[in-house]
């Protein structure tokens, strides 16, 4: 029916292409069509890109204060066999003996 595709976010068919992006109405997703694009949003990254997995040690970029807790991550700690969560934006991690979640974009490989 239509030659546009359908958003990749909310599936909807009512899209089209501004000259540079597809754009969908419904939800306001703009994306530029490539399939892989779409994909690499799933990916968990560090703060400067790099491609985080399972049992990564990472580093920690910025003194954090932990939430409900006294206890201050300082920069420059290693942290050892990090796990993936759901959400590509977070990982958890053990530090001092207590289990942690902590952002990516504070972390580098």
């Amino acid at each position: 029916m239509s030659e546009f595709p359908s958003c990749p976010k909310c599936n909807m068919d009512n899209t089209y292409f501004d000259g540079v992006m597809n754009v969908c109405p419904d939800c306001g997703y703009e994306w530029t069509g490539s399939e892989e694009e779409a994909t690499q949003d799933d990916v968990a990254k560090d703060s400067n890109g790099a491609v985080l997995q399972d049992g990564d040690a990472v580093t920690v970029i910025k003194d954090l204060k932990v939430r409900g807790s006294s206890m201050v991550i300082k920069r420059g700690t290693k942290v050892k066999s990090i796990r993936l969560t759901e959400n590509p934006e977070e990982v958890d991690c053990k530090i001092d003996g207590s289990s942690i979640v902590l952002k990516t974009c504070f972390l580098k490989k």
